[in-house]
């Protein structure tokens, strides 16, 4: 599968800065980004617990994240998202429908 997107489109994905805070106690989490603008989306999980989140959009929904091999994981029907510390830095990569993202994120504090 194909996915065509403007140009301009593209570089405004490239050029957006979000901002994300991992906050972990024990399996409990607290997932927050920021995003250009002013937005920020907050979630709250526990590992293996079904919990209430809304996606960058506003959408609810719900979701069970997992830890395999010392990452998390959301799976959906259509949709997987992972998480992982890697070299220090954030490693997310979500894939649907076959298109897959990856976004890489560095340490600032």
């Amino acid at each position: 599968m194909k996915i065509c997107l403007p140009s301009d489109k593209i570089e405004m994905g490239r050029n957006c800065k979000i901002v994300t805070e991992v906050v972990q106690n024990g399996n409990d989490f607290t997932w927050t980004q920021h995003f250009p603008g002013g937005r920020t989306t907050t979630n709250t999980f526990t590992v293996g617990k079904e919990a209430d989140m809304e996606t960058m959009g506003g959408k609810k929904f719900k979701a069970t994240v997992k830890m395999e091999d010392g990452k998390l994981v959301a799976d959906f029907p259509n949709y997987r998202h992972t998480s992982e510390i890697s070299g220090g830095k954030l490693v997310e990569i979500s894939t649907a429908s076959g298109a897959v993202y990856k976004r890489v994120s560095k340490k600032i504090a």
